[in-house]
């Protein structure tokens, strides 16, 4: 049975959070997020699918404005993945946000994730771009 969290800055579920971006998201691009300065995300919210002990999926929300919250670092066990963890990480993820005055969500998705976020409702906004080296499309959801 997996349940959402939200991970409070500091706490070993944080760590195990830090742990799953850096080998999804960070090591593939031959970055460490060891190597970054992470304290800018004590101001950040942080949420989870945990599955028994296990943290599986993670994201953070940054502030972006009024209003407006940039969804980052989105990830997911890969061999999770395609099972509607993703899924519903963003949906809870959304609801906390939305029910404290959020009214817009944006978020950089890989090329290869957009049909993703499309089908949760959010749309493409403006051209394409290239971050670390990756095929991106800026993406918003009005909630």
């Amino acid at each position: 049975m997996s349940k959402f969290v939200e991970i409070e800055h500091g706490s070993a579920v944080y760590a195990a959070e830090l742990e799953l971006r850096n080998r999804l998201l960070r090591i593939p691009l031959g970055l460490d997020i060891q190597m970054e300065d992470l304290n800018i995300e004590r101001e950040f919210r942080h949420f989870g699918i945990l599955a028994g002990n296990e943290l599986v999926a993670c994201l953070m929300a940054v502030p972006a404005g009024t209003g407006c919250m940039q969804l980052r670092q989105i990830a997911v066990e890969e061999g999770l993945q395609g099972k509607g963890i993703g899924r519903r990480l963003m949906i809870e993820s959304e609801a906390v946000l939305e029910g404290e005055g959020t009214v817009r969500l944006i978020l950089n998705s890989r090329d290869t994730a957009v049909g993703f976020y499309e089908k949760l409702g959010y749309e493409a906004i403006g051209e394409g771009f290239v971050e670390v080296g990756i095929a991106h499309q800026r993406m918003e959801k009005r909630v």
